[in-house]
């Protein structure tokens, strides 16, 4: 593995992550010492290959790069699509929203801000429907738990009770439509 990248932060435990550019990110503590580091990447070089892999084929798939129009389309049908799909789900969030923002971002579906904002891909628009459901969920239930805990998803599956079929299908074509984004930028 000769692509590793090595940043550091104010984090406080190790982690692995391959990008979709091929790319192995370690993710580190700001002092910690570069042998453990390289203890770590030995530890999950089974794990980071495997991944790798995964990422190429998926790579060696990759459909056609979306041009700036097609985007523009996607992001004004979304910016109709996307807040009537929110505006159905605030009742059972509880919590209100602030500005609901369609983006072309490479490698996010959504997220949100401290102040109640939505963010939201334009690439959604290439999701089937209920896909699209389940990552508005996903970001409103962020709304009121700011992280990925048990107390997350049963916000989340309480909403949505087959939201893993939704989460599984993202993660197994997600890649594809959105490296179509990705390509063009």
């Amino acid at each position: 593995m000769n692509n590793i990248q090595i940043k550091r932060s104010k984090r406080r435990t190790l982690a692995a992550e391959v990008t979709p550019d091929e790319r192995v990110i370690i993710r580190a503590p700001l002092h910690m010492k570069d042998k453990d580091i390289e203890r770590f990447i030995e530890k999950t070089s089974e794990w980071i290959n495997e991944k790798l892999g995964a990422v190429r084929a998926r790579n060696e798939q990759r459909l056609p790069a979306l041009t700036q129009d097609e985007i523009k389309a996607l992001a004004d049908e979304a910016k109709k699509d996307i807040p009537e799909r929110v505006e159905r789900f605030i009742p059972q969030i509880g919590v209100p929203v602030g500005k609901i923002t369609i983006r072309n971002q490479k490698t996010r579906w959504g997220s949100c801000s401290a102040k109640n904002n939505l963010n939201f891909n334009c690439v959604l628009m290439l999701c089937p429907e209920d896909v699209r459901d389940y990552v508005v969920v996903h970001e409103l239930s962020h709304l009121i738990e700011h992280n990925h805990s048990k107390r997350f998803w049963a916000i989340v599956s309480q909403i949505l009770p087959d939201y893993k079929t939704q989460r599984k299908w993202l993660k197994e074509k997600g890649g594809a439509i959105i490296s179509r984004l990705r390509a063009e930028m």
